[in-house]
């Protein structure tokens, strides 16, 4: 049994469980605080995030990172960020049920080390696979959900908000709960300077 980031790391990087290992150039294993207090999830590496090895870089992460900076959070210190499958799909595509069965263990694993109080789920890909089929993000955006007896907010994803930039009110309502959550759960003195 694995019980250290580490040696997670040391097996998720080699992994040869789908065919995402044919067309890879890097595993994307996650980054951030391994004792965060929040754990963000995402759909699968993107063509940047292949190239530099790393999770949430291109224009979605760049994004992303804007939006952590306004509620106070770094990767760093409070967030820890990974993605439902850890390879990325050809073409950017949506990962088939197959490759997300095949990773959603190494994920798991790595949200029970990381022992983070909230989940924040990106898009309709990671609600799927961490609530359920029958939960849509267009619905259930900005409510609190109980996953993996953790509590979890579902948010329209980065690459969303970049295609409709309508979204990104909703969003940003989504995280002020958030970090009001954060100051509940965590740390009360938590500041941002715009919630």
């Amino acid at each position: 049994m694995i019980r250290d980031i580490e040696l997670l790391y040391k097996e998720i990087v080699i992994c040869t469980k789908c065919g995402l290992v044919k067309s890879r150039n890097n595993v994307i294993f996650g980054e951030g605080n391994t004792t965060a207090g929040i754990f963000i999830i995402g759909e699968a590496p993107g063509r940047d995030e292949d190239i530099q090895g790393r999770p949430f870089v291109g224009s979605s992460g760049q994004l992303l990172d804007k939006i952590l900076a306004a509620c106070g959070f770094t990767r760093s210190e409070h967030v820890f960020i990974s993605n439902i499958v850890k390879c990325r799909p050809p073409g950017n595509r949506v990962p088939t049920p197959q490759e997300a069965a095949a990773c959603m263990p190494w994920l798991l694993k790595q949200i029970e080390l990381v022992n983070p109080r909230i989940l924040i789920l990106l898009g309709a890909t990671a609600l799927k696979y961490m609530a359920g089929n029958d939960h849509k993000i267009t619905r259930e955006r900005g409510n609190w959900l109980n996953v993996q007896n953790r509590l979890a907010m579902p948010v329209y994803h980065p690459a969303a908000l970049l295609r409709d930039p309508g979204l990104k009110r909703e969003t940003w309502e989504d995280f002020k709960k958030i970090v009001y959550k954060y100051r509940e759960l965590i740390d009360p003195t938590h500041y941002s300077a715009y919630v």
